[in-house]
């Protein structure tokens, strides 16, 4: 039996290459003669560059930029040329503005800013790179990508876009100058947002709504950065203009999209958005990574598909890697198994998805904590009670 281990990283805690090591062994254990393919996967959040490398090969560069606190930290570029000599640069994130480089602490999405964004954009298009890629996840930000626009020169040094979502709710016009000079000397340069979840800006599902209250806000300061976005989104468009307009004499005019509301808008604290302002397109990093890995050719040489993440709940139906990889299950008629670190979403819903079974390490606190002191051996056991299910 050929099984396909495909799973994303398992929050903090295992990167998608050692949650893929840990099914693998546990599968193994249980089913010793099955053939096992492994294939980390990535949503455009941690581990996006580690799972293109794996496959694309390229160089990386090291690059030091200003972490959401204001302070130095490490990352990097993955360029790629490609058989033609154009050059692509491929951007995590994550690096810059993850959870993981500010202690638990610290986080406060209110004052965290995205401005080591803009520093490794000026690294990708210093590299000679003519294509930019940009994984989104997992950020420690909230300000829709304000404390970037105004890293890559957007208003006045010191201006209150470089101080957090918080304060985005004091923008006014001239806070906005130059940026439609920014976006214009871009335009050479095609932008690719490869996006961990499809939802909009605003509102519930929003970056603010869905997501600021796992970044250290409460439900109060989560309200302030909802209507903090929606003024300084606002602005944004306005300030923009005719870039963001239509040529109603063009052959195949349509209405111009609205920037907030777009699928992945809301990603990475509306980081999205705040890239969409510089004309760039926004993609499911999920499908992404699947197209660079060949994921829909290994799951069709497959009998059985495994993918899983640290927490099973209504994101990973909304353009993460689990839905990616039951998605392309489906259409090969290949049954897709998720083992999750936690489940929060019910059989309907998971069904529904085209998912075959869904399994969770732990799900009691006294669980969670016990799985959490060894997490790569908690999967390795939960897997291999997986495998006496699906193996043949």
């Amino acid at each position: 039996m050929r099984v396909l281990i495909a799973p994303d990283g398992f929050g903090d805690t295992l990167t998608a290459q050692q949650a893929a090591d840990a099914i693998s062994e546990g599968w193994a254990q249980a089913a010793p003669g099955d053939a096992l393919v492994r294939c980390p996967m990535a949503d455009g959040g941690p581990g996006f560059l580690d799972a293109l490398r794996a496959h694309l090969g390229g160089e990386l560069h090291s690059v030091t930029v200003s972490s959401p606190l204001g302070e130095p930290v490490p990352a990097a570029l993955l360029v790629v040329d490609g058989p033609d000599g154009a050059r692509t640069a491929y951007v995590e994130s994550a690096h810059a503005i993850g959870l993981q480089v500010v202690p638990p602490e610290r986080r406060d999405p209110t004052r965290t800013s995205s401005a080591g964004i803009g520093m490794l954009l000026r690294a990708a298009v210093d590299s000679g790179a003519r294509r930019v890629v940009v994984g989104l996840g997992g950020s420690a930000t909230n300000d829709a990508g304000a404390g970037m626009l105004a890293e890559l020169g957007v208003g006045e040094p010191g201006s209150v876009l470089a101080g957090g979502g918080g304060g985005l709710g004091g923008v006014g016009p001239a806070d906005l100058a130059g940026l439609a000079a920014v976006r214009a000397g871009l335009r050479g340069v095609e932008i690719l947002v490869a996006c961990d979840v499809d939802v909009p800006l605003l509102g519930l599902h929003g970056a603010s709504a869905g997501f600021a209250a796992q970044k250290g806000a409460s439900a109060e300061q989560a309200q302030d950065l909802e209507r903090a976005l929606g003024h300084f989104a606002h602005l944004a468009v306005a300030a923009l203009g005719d870039a963001v307009r239509p040529d109603l004499l063009a052959r195949s005019a349509a209405p111009a999209p609205r920037l907030a509301s777009a699928p992945g808008a809301g990603a990475a604290g509306g980081l999205g958005f705040g890239l969409s302002l510089l004309g760039a397109r926004l993609a499911p990093g999920s499908a992404l990574v699947a197209d660079a890995v060949g994921l829909a050719r290994q799951v069709g040489e497959a009998d059985v598909v495994v993918t899983g993440e640290g927490r099973f709940d209504w994101q990973s139906l909304h353009g993460k890697v689990v839905a990616a990889v039951a998605e392309r299950a489906l259409a090969a008629a290949v049954p897709a198994v998720v083992i999750a670190g936690q489940v929060d979403v019910g059989r309907r819903e998971w069904g529904a998805a085209g998912i075959a079974g869904v399994y969770a390490v732990a799900q009691s606190p006294a669980q969670v904590a016990e799985s959490l002191k060894d997490p790569a051996g908690a999967l390795r056991r939960r897997a291999a009670r997986v495998a006496q299910t699906w193996s043949r």
